[in-house]
Protein backbone atom coordinates (compact mmCIF):
# COMPACT_ATOMS: atom_id res chain seq x y z
CA UNK A 1 0.00 0.00 0.00
CA UNK A 2 1.20 3.31 -1.08
CA UNK A 3 2.41 5.66 2.17
CA UNK A 4 0.08 8.58 3.29
CA UNK A 5 3.47 10.66 3.22
CA UNK A 6 5.67 9.71 0.82
CA UNK A 7 9.11 12.38 1.32
CA UNK A 8 12.21 11.55 -1.00
CA UNK A 9 15.46 13.90 -0.92
CA UNK A 10 13.66 16.57 0.41
CA UNK A 11 15.90 19.58 0.52
CA UNK A 12 15.38 23.19 1.35
CA UNK A 13 17.84 25.88 1.53
CA UNK A 14 16.82 29.22 2.55
CA UNK A 15 18.17 32.59 0.38
CA UNK A 16 20.69 32.76 2.71
CA UNK A 17 22.65 30.10 2.24
CA UNK A 18 21.04 28.51 5.34
CA UNK A 19 20.15 24.55 4.44
CA UNK A 20 17.04 23.51 6.74
CA UNK A 21 16.41 20.04 4.74
CA UNK A 22 19.39 17.96 3.35
CA UNK A 23 17.91 15.36 1.46
CA UNK A 24 15.04 14.11 4.11
CA UNK A 25 13.76 10.64 2.78
CA UNK A 26 10.23 9.54 4.96
CA UNK A 27 7.82 7.23 4.40
CA UNK A 28 4.59 7.58 6.69
CA UNK A 29 2.27 4.59 6.46
CA UNK A 30 -1.21 4.55 6.10
CA UNK A 31 -3.01 4.42 9.52
CA UNK A 32 -0.76 5.32 11.46
CA UNK A 33 0.34 7.46 14.59
CA UNK A 34 3.24 9.40 13.17
CA UNK A 35 5.97 10.99 15.59
CA UNK A 36 8.42 13.66 14.11
CA UNK A 37 10.52 14.86 16.87
CA UNK A 38 13.87 17.06 17.00
CA UNK A 39 15.17 20.36 18.73
CA UNK A 40 14.19 23.45 17.60
CA UNK A 41 15.79 24.25 14.13
CA UNK A 42 16.44 20.48 13.44
CA UNK A 43 13.90 20.40 9.97
CA UNK A 44 10.39 19.25 11.40
CA UNK A 45 8.21 23.03 10.33
CA UNK A 46 9.88 23.37 7.34
CA UNK A 47 9.17 20.03 6.63
CA UNK A 48 5.13 20.27 7.16
CA UNK A 49 4.93 23.51 5.56
CA UNK A 50 6.31 22.58 2.44
CA UNK A 51 3.45 19.68 2.61
CA UNK A 52 0.97 22.68 3.38
CA UNK A 53 2.10 24.57 0.21
CA UNK A 54 3.74 27.73 2.59
CA UNK A 55 6.94 26.56 1.88
CA UNK A 56 8.59 25.86 -1.95
CA UNK A 57 11.39 23.33 -1.84
CA UNK A 58 14.78 23.48 -3.14
CA UNK A 59 15.07 19.72 -4.14
CA UNK A 60 13.10 15.77 -3.87
CA UNK A 61 9.60 14.87 -3.97
CA UNK A 62 6.97 14.80 -1.70
CA UNK A 63 3.79 12.81 -2.03
CA UNK A 64 0.12 13.21 -0.12
CA UNK A 65 -1.84 10.12 -0.45
CA UNK A 66 -0.57 9.22 -3.84
CA UNK A 67 -0.95 13.18 -5.01
CA UNK A 68 2.89 14.74 -5.84
CA UNK A 69 2.69 18.49 -4.61
CA UNK A 70 4.09 20.08 -7.48
CA UNK A 71 1.91 17.64 -10.17
CA UNK A 72 -1.53 17.65 -8.15
CA UNK A 73 -1.22 20.38 -5.76
CA UNK A 74 -4.76 20.57 -5.21
CA UNK A 75 -5.55 17.20 -4.85
CA UNK A 76 -2.33 16.79 -2.33
CA UNK A 77 -4.19 20.20 -0.25
CA UNK A 78 -7.14 18.42 -0.23
CA UNK A 79 -5.81 14.81 1.54
CA UNK A 80 -4.02 16.72 4.24
CA UNK A 81 -5.04 18.96 7.41
CA UNK A 82 -2.46 21.07 9.33
CA UNK A 83 -3.08 22.17 12.77
CA UNK A 84 -0.17 24.79 13.29
CA UNK A 85 1.52 25.68 16.26
CA UNK A 86 0.50 29.20 16.44
CA UNK A 87 -3.30 30.50 17.55
CA UNK A 88 -4.31 32.56 14.16
CA UNK A 89 -7.98 33.60 13.59
CA UNK A 90 -9.98 36.43 12.95
CA UNK A 91 -11.40 37.63 16.00
CA UNK A 92 -14.68 38.90 14.73
CA UNK A 93 -15.92 35.17 13.37
CA UNK A 94 -17.75 32.59 15.50
CA UNK A 95 -16.35 28.98 15.64
CA UNK A 96 -19.50 28.38 13.35
CA UNK A 97 -18.56 30.85 11.15
CA UNK A 98 -14.44 29.78 11.06
CA UNK A 99 -15.66 25.85 9.72
CA UNK A 100 -18.47 27.01 7.52
CA UNK A 101 -16.03 29.75 5.82
CA UNK A 102 -12.85 27.38 5.44
CA UNK A 103 -14.87 24.42 4.34
CA UNK A 104 -16.57 26.84 1.70
CA UNK A 105 -12.56 27.64 0.23
CA UNK A 106 -12.38 23.77 0.20
CA UNK A 107 -15.15 23.51 -2.06
CA UNK A 108 -17.29 20.95 0.55
CA UNK A 109 -20.69 21.79 -0.32
CA UNK A 110 -23.49 22.97 2.20
CA UNK A 111 -25.44 19.68 2.18
CA UNK A 112 -22.08 17.80 2.91
CA UNK A 113 -20.03 20.10 6.00
CA UNK A 114 -20.09 19.02 9.06
CA UNK A 115 -19.68 21.84 11.03
CA UNK A 116 -21.92 21.03 13.99
CA UNK A 117 -20.32 17.66 14.15
CA UNK A 118 -17.00 18.93 14.34
CA UNK A 119 -17.74 21.58 16.96
CA UNK A 120 -19.38 18.90 18.83
CA UNK A 121 -16.70 16.35 18.43
CA UNK A 122 -14.03 19.19 20.62
CA UNK A 123 -16.17 20.28 23.11
CA UNK A 124 -17.09 24.05 21.39
CA UNK A 125 -21.22 23.22 20.24
CA UNK A 126 -21.55 25.58 23.50
CA UNK A 127 -19.45 28.33 21.82
CA UNK A 128 -20.85 27.89 18.23
CA UNK A 129 -21.62 31.28 18.19
CA UNK A 130 -19.49 32.98 20.50
CA UNK A 131 -16.88 35.39 19.11
CA UNK A 132 -13.78 33.53 18.68
CA UNK A 133 -11.72 36.27 20.67
CA UNK A 134 -13.42 35.11 23.92
CA UNK A 135 -12.57 31.68 23.58
CA UNK A 136 -9.93 30.34 26.32
CA UNK A 137 -6.47 29.25 24.34
CA UNK A 138 -7.24 26.01 25.01
CA UNK A 139 -10.77 26.30 23.35
CA UNK A 140 -9.28 27.82 20.32
CA UNK A 141 -6.18 24.88 20.59
CA UNK A 142 -9.44 22.69 19.23
CA UNK A 143 -10.95 24.81 17.24
CA UNK A 144 -7.81 24.59 15.14
CA UNK A 145 -8.15 20.85 15.08
CA UNK A 146 -11.38 21.02 13.94
CA UNK A 147 -10.58 23.55 11.48
CA UNK A 148 -8.42 21.14 9.80
CA UNK A 149 -11.31 18.39 9.76
CA UNK A 150 -13.92 20.11 7.93
CA UNK A 151 -12.23 18.46 4.38
CA UNK A 152 -12.19 15.31 6.19
CA UNK A 153 -8.47 14.58 4.68
CA UNK A 154 -6.88 11.26 4.95
CA UNK A 155 -4.07 12.96 6.91
CA UNK A 156 -4.39 15.11 10.05
CA UNK A 157 -0.76 17.04 10.61
CA UNK A 158 -0.64 18.42 14.74
CA UNK A 159 2.35 20.51 14.81
CA UNK A 160 2.95 20.76 18.95
CA UNK A 161 -0.86 20.74 19.83
CA UNK A 162 -0.13 20.23 23.56
CA UNK A 163 2.03 23.13 23.65
CA UNK A 164 1.33 25.39 26.31
CA UNK A 165 -2.27 23.17 27.52
CA UNK A 166 -3.28 22.14 30.70
CA UNK A 167 -3.23 18.24 31.45
CA UNK A 168 -6.72 18.35 31.52
CA UNK A 169 -7.11 19.25 27.89
CA UNK A 170 -4.02 17.55 26.84
CA UNK A 171 -5.79 14.54 28.12
CA UNK A 172 -8.76 15.81 25.98
CA UNK A 173 -6.66 15.96 22.85
CA UNK A 174 -4.88 13.01 23.27
CA UNK A 175 -8.36 10.92 23.40
CA UNK A 176 -9.24 12.58 20.20
CA UNK A 177 -6.19 11.30 18.26
CA UNK A 178 -6.89 8.08 18.89
CA UNK A 179 -10.65 8.08 18.03
CA UNK A 180 -9.69 9.88 15.01
CA UNK A 181 -6.86 7.44 14.10
CA UNK A 182 -9.44 4.40 14.89
CA UNK A 183 -12.01 6.14 12.40
CA UNK A 184 -8.88 5.63 9.78
CA UNK A 185 -6.97 8.95 9.58
CA UNK A 186 -3.16 8.87 9.36
CA UNK A 187 -1.92 10.97 12.30
CA UNK A 188 1.61 13.04 12.11
CA UNK A 189 2.25 14.18 15.51
CA UNK A 190 5.40 16.99 16.51
CA UNK A 191 6.06 17.06 19.72
CA UNK A 192 8.30 18.31 22.33
CA UNK A 193 6.80 16.44 25.01
CA UNK A 194 8.46 12.91 24.62
CA UNK A 195 5.97 11.10 26.89
CA UNK A 196 2.89 12.15 24.45
CA UNK A 197 5.20 10.49 21.46
CA UNK A 198 6.03 7.62 23.34
CA UNK A 199 1.99 6.87 24.52
CA UNK A 200 0.56 7.94 21.20
CA UNK A 201 2.92 7.07 18.73
CA UNK A 202 3.38 3.56 16.71
CA UNK A 203 6.68 4.71 14.31
CA UNK A 204 8.93 7.89 15.69
CA UNK A 205 11.33 9.97 13.17
CA UNK A 206 13.86 11.81 14.62
CA UNK A 207 15.28 14.69 12.65
CA UNK A 208 18.40 17.08 13.70
CA UNK A 209 19.93 19.14 11.21
CA UNK A 210 17.78 18.53 8.41
CA UNK A 211 18.51 15.31 8.42
CA UNK A 212 16.76 11.73 9.66
CA UNK A 213 18.76 10.24 12.07
CA UNK A 214 16.39 7.74 13.22
CA UNK A 215 13.08 5.83 12.08
CA UNK A 216 11.74 2.92 14.12
CA UNK A 217 8.74 1.76 15.50
CA UNK A 218 8.26 3.14 19.20
CA UNK A 219 9.39 -0.02 20.93
CA UNK A 220 12.12 -0.77 19.09
CA UNK A 221 13.51 2.76 19.71
CA UNK A 222 13.25 2.53 23.13
CA UNK A 223 15.07 -0.81 23.18
CA UNK A 224 17.57 0.51 21.07
CA UNK A 225 19.53 1.83 23.96
CA UNK A 226 20.54 -0.74 26.60
CA UNK A 227 21.28 2.06 29.63
CA UNK A 228 19.47 0.88 32.55
CA UNK A 229 20.23 3.03 35.82
CA UNK A 230 20.08 1.93 39.32
CA UNK A 231 19.41 4.45 42.05
CA UNK A 232 21.00 2.88 45.52
CA UNK A 233 20.23 4.48 49.03
CA UNK A 234 23.13 4.18 51.43
CA UNK A 235 23.16 4.21 55.13
CA UNK A 236 26.16 6.86 55.51
CA UNK A 237 26.79 9.79 53.53
CA UNK A 238 29.35 10.28 51.17
CA UNK A 239 32.31 12.76 50.23
CA UNK A 240 32.99 11.39 47.04
CA UNK A 241 32.33 8.33 44.97
CA UNK A 242 34.86 5.48 45.57
CA UNK A 243 37.04 3.65 43.15
CA UNK A 244 35.49 0.45 41.64
CA UNK A 245 32.12 1.42 40.16
CA UNK A 246 30.93 2.06 37.17
CA UNK A 247 32.30 4.73 35.34
CA UNK A 248 29.33 6.86 34.68
CA UNK A 249 28.47 7.11 38.69
CA UNK A 250 26.94 9.65 39.94
CA UNK A 251 26.42 11.04 43.99
CA UNK A 252 23.62 12.80 44.70
CA UNK A 253 24.40 16.72 46.92
CA UNK A 254 23.18 15.13 50.06
CA UNK A 255 25.60 12.06 49.65
CA UNK A 256 23.21 9.42 50.16
CA UNK A 257 22.17 8.13 46.70
CA UNK A 258 24.39 6.82 44.14
CA UNK A 259 23.16 6.67 40.85
CA UNK A 260 24.79 4.28 39.03
CA UNK A 261 24.24 3.63 34.73
CA UNK A 262 24.93 0.81 33.03
CA UNK A 263 24.37 -0.90 29.77
CA UNK A 264 22.04 -4.20 30.32
CA UNK A 265 23.16 -6.03 27.42
CA UNK A 266 26.88 -6.30 28.86
CA UNK A 267 26.51 -6.41 32.49
CA UNK A 268 23.83 -7.17 35.44
CA UNK A 269 21.95 -5.10 37.75
CA UNK A 270 23.56 -7.93 40.56
CA UNK A 271 26.97 -7.14 39.13
CA UNK A 272 27.02 -3.69 39.34
CA UNK A 273 25.07 -4.29 42.85
CA UNK A 274 28.44 -6.51 43.87
CA UNK A 275 30.22 -3.96 42.68
CA UNK A 276 28.74 -1.35 45.25
CA UNK A 277 29.18 -4.22 48.41
CA UNK A 278 32.42 -4.44 47.35
CA UNK A 279 33.26 -0.65 47.73
CA UNK A 280 32.50 -1.51 51.43
CA UNK A 281 29.02 0.27 51.28
CA UNK A 282 25.60 -0.75 52.60
CA UNK A 283 22.47 -0.92 50.51
CA UNK A 284 19.19 0.82 52.43
CA UNK A 285 17.36 0.78 48.98
CA UNK A 286 17.11 0.28 45.44
CA UNK A 287 14.97 1.27 42.36
CA UNK A 288 15.57 0.97 39.01
CA UNK A 289 15.14 3.06 35.75
CA UNK A 290 14.77 1.62 32.07
CA UNK A 291 15.48 3.39 29.09
CA UNK A 292 12.66 6.25 27.50
CA UNK A 293 12.18 7.79 24.75
CA UNK A 294 13.98 11.21 26.09
CA UNK A 295 17.12 8.94 26.70
CA UNK A 296 17.20 7.91 23.19
CA UNK A 297 16.23 11.56 21.74
CA UNK A 298 19.26 13.07 23.90
CA UNK A 299 21.59 10.20 23.03
CA UNK A 300 20.75 10.83 19.14
CA UNK A 301 20.56 14.72 19.31
CA UNK A 302 22.96 15.63 22.24
CA UNK A 303 19.81 18.08 23.31
CA UNK A 304 17.79 18.56 25.38
CA UNK A 305 14.04 17.18 24.85
CA UNK A 306 12.87 21.22 25.69
CA UNK A 307 15.39 23.17 23.69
Amino acid sequence: MEAAIDIRGLEKTYAGGKQALCGIDLQVPRGSIFGLLGPNGAGKSTSINILAGLVNKTGGTARIWGFDIDQHPRNAKRAIGIVPQELVFDSFFTPYETLEITAGLYGVPKAKRRTLELLRAVRLEDKAHAYTRTLSGGMKRRLLVAKALVHNPPVLVLDEPTAGVDIELRALLWDYVRDLNKGGTTIVLTTHYLEEAEALCDQIAIVNNGRIVVNSDTKSLIASTGDKKLVVTLDAYLAAIPPGLPARTSLDDQGRLLTLTYDKRETSAGAVLASVSAAGLTILDVSTHEADLEDVFLQLTGSGADE
